[in-house]
């Protein structure tokens, strides 16, 4: 019984079993690519046409929907760290996309308010690669969002990676880099067609 589940190493079925698992391993290592190259490349669209990193129109698009917000709350609504948000509304600042203001009613607080160029340039650029991806994966089955997940999180233990850190935003590198990118450059990371 042993010899079906597990056939004598060196047997054709032996060879067979090896070649299916390799071939499902390079699927699997095609099909993770893929999704790094989508990611990549549209990070790299975005910086090219709008000057905009995915984080820092993510953040962005939170202000331009909310008028204004105080820096902590809009760390909350993105799921960012409160300094990787200081840092993207330092630059929006900088481009002249955010402006900072006291609070009418406790001038400790600082709002953050987009400019009318923010509302311009959001309106101008590409969706978000994860806007798609969300309303897509809301179209989904509850047992199929599941099994993505499920299927996703052992990716990441497989590779070692389930204990980083990582925001929910689709950008080419960390959050931290993808802020820090200046307009007018492809966001560094690494060449599409490579590996």
């Amino acid at each position: 019984m042993s010899e079906i589940l597990h056939p004598p190493q060196g047997s054709p079925d032996a060879e067979a079993s090896r070649q299916r698992d390799s071939d499902r391993t390079d699927e699997v290592l095609v099909a993770l690519r893929r999704v790094i190259r989508a990611v990549d490349l549209h990070s790299r669209a975005l910086v090219r046409s709008h000057g905009l990193t995915a984080p820092q129109a993510l953040v962005l698009k939170a202000i331009v929907a909310a008028d204004e917000l105080p820096v902590g709350a809009v760390a909350q609504r993105v799921n960012l760290s409160h300094a990787t948000i200081t840092d993207i509304v330092n630059r929006l600042e900088r481009r002249g996309l955010v402006i900072r203001t006291r609070s009418e009613t406790d001038r400790r607080r600082v709002l953050v308010r987009a400019t009318p160029e923010a509302s311009e340039t959001l309106r101008r650029a590409p969706p978000l690669l994860q806007d798609a991806f969300a309303a897509r994966f809301a179209k989904l089955a509850d047992w199929e969002q599941t099994l993505l997940l499920a299927s996703l999180q052992r990716i990441a233990a497989l590779m070692d990676a389930e204990r980083l850190e990582a925001a929910p935003v689709l950008a080419a590198g960390s959050v931290e880099e993808a802020a820090e990118s200046p307009a007018g450059t492809d966001g560094g990371g690494t060449d599409p067609g490579s590996t």
